[in-house]
């Protein structure tokens, strides 16, 4: 299994990397990463874990950050459609694919 970032998803997790870069420092912003790095390893083993919404797209919740992972699950491939703050625009990436 393998997974694919949208280029819009990338640019979610860098805008929020930065943001935490700015307001608390580096190592924040690196823990923001390693949550979603945790995150896409865990779905990469256990790509059903996700829950089930929205016209067949999944969310999996980061830990300690109040970010989303939206996705699908295509072949043997899970494609990262957002990763999206959970109280902020919500379903803003509903046109990507």
């Amino acid at each position: 299994m393998r997974y694919w970032l949208h280029p819009e998803a990338a640019e979610d997790l860098r805008e929020a990397a930065e943001f935490y870069r700015d307001r608390a420092g580096n190592a924040l912003a690196l823990a923001f990463i390693g949550d979603f790095e945790r995150a896409v390893s865990l779905l990469l083993e256990h790509p059903g874990l996700g829950a089930l919404f929205a016209s067949g797209k999944r969310r999996w919740l980061l830990t300690r950050f109040p970010y989303s992972l939206v996705y699908t699950v295509v072949g043997d491939e899970i494609r990262i459609l957002a990763v999206a703050h959970r109280s902020r625009r919500p379903g803003y990436w509903r046109g990507r694919r």
